[in-house]
């Protein structure tokens, strides 16, 4: 059975990140989201194994310690981070992966993993992009001011990722982020182990023909 890929995607809060990997894992077959561990507040209408894994503080810092992360960062005062074994399982049985982290697990993952594809998500604007930030109607100002700021400083990474995706049109953009993951899954060493039967069926006249 062939490797699945593992794709990294990254963006500012309010690109639109997480609503476009939503509708891509939809669209596609083979194509996983990881959930996530994280010590932040449950937000209404998320569920626990589902949006993330939630645990305390003291219960991450314990899976630190063990190991147990693929990647692990500090973002708004939490923790997030990603299980090793959760993701290398799904890698194993052909599962294409998405992460969804900041740029400090990218760096991290990029780092043990050489194949990775990293895709980073750009807003169209900064106007846009605080626009969609107070349209949630959940954020003080204080807090979306403190978030436009992390913002700027999430997007001056972007030229540490393979691609580049602008989400100024939702369709346009999804259509892009499918188009990367087909492409991957047409390279040639993606395609010889999934096709090995095949190939080799077609190419076992091949003395005779010659």
């Amino acid at each position: 059975m062939s490797q699945g890929t593992l794709f990294v995607v990254s963006a500012p809060s309010g690109a639109g990140k997480t609503s476009l990997v939503r509708e891509l894992i939809e669209s596609l077959d083979g194509l996983q989201v990881s959930v996530s561990h994280t010590t932040r507040a449950r937000r209404e209408g998320e569920v626990n194994g589902v949006n993330y894994h939630f645990t305390d503080v003291a219960g991450f810092e314990a899976m630190i310690q063990q190991g147990d992360f693929f990647e692990y960062a500090q973002v708004f005062d939490h923790y997030y981070g990603t299980s090793r074994q959760a993701v290398q399982v799904l890698l194993d049985a052909g599962q294409d992966v998405i992460l969804e982290i900041d740029w400090q697990g990218a760096r991290q993952v990029r780092e043990q993993v050489k194949n990775a594809v990293s895709i980073f998500i750009m807003p169209p604007s900064l106007h846009e992009l605080e626009n969609r930030l107070a349209s949630r109607g959940t954020d003080e100002h204080a807090v979306i001011a403190r978030r436009m700021r992390d913002a700027v400083s999430e997007m001056s990474h972007y030229d540490e990722y393979d691609y580049l995706v602008v989400n100024d049109d939702f369709t346009t953009a999804l259509e892009e982020l499918r188009s990367l993951v087909i492409s991957q899954r047409l390279t040639l060493a993606s395609m010889r182990d999934r096709h090995a039967p095949l190939l080799a069926a077609l190419l076992s006249q091949q003395a005779s023909v010659e």
